[in-house]
């Protein structure tokens, strides 16, 4: 996750970090389904405290952007209507698995249409 925090900003860190997840979302870079890093390898990164990271984190899933799965860790939340959301989850699941198999996306890509055709 690329991400950048500004120390000379009036804007405190946890704060940036919260807008950067937001923005992420909210232009694509961000997909529901995505796993964000760990509270303290992100912090070790962007060199803040992991209370700092903690905070945003906590924020962003009380305003319902991200979801924190236990010990899986915390990922970007579906959104949108749940026809929508289950699509979103869905899609992530099969992006996931095409990483795992090596799969190009273009290759990924034909394969769904082809499965959206068959379905007619």
């Amino acid at each position: 996750m690329l991400l950048e925090i500004d120390a000379e900003s009036s804007v405190p860190p946890f704060e940036q970090l919260r807008r950067a997840v937001i923005d992420g979302v909210r232009d694509g870079r961000l997909v529901p389904g995505t796993r964000l890093p760990p509270v303290r390898t992100l912090a070790a990164e962007l060199g803040l405290a992991a209370n700092t990271v903690a905070r945003a984190y906590r924020e962003l899933e009380r305003d319902r952007v991200i979801e924190t799965r236990g010990r899986n860790g915390s990922f970007i939340s579906a959104t949108g209507d749940p026809t929508e959301q289950q699509a979103q989850l869905a899609a992530s699941v099969y992006a996931d698995r095409i990483t795992q198999l090596g799969l190009d996306t273009d290759r990924a890509l034909e394969i769904v249409r082809a499965a959206l055709r068959s379905g007619d």
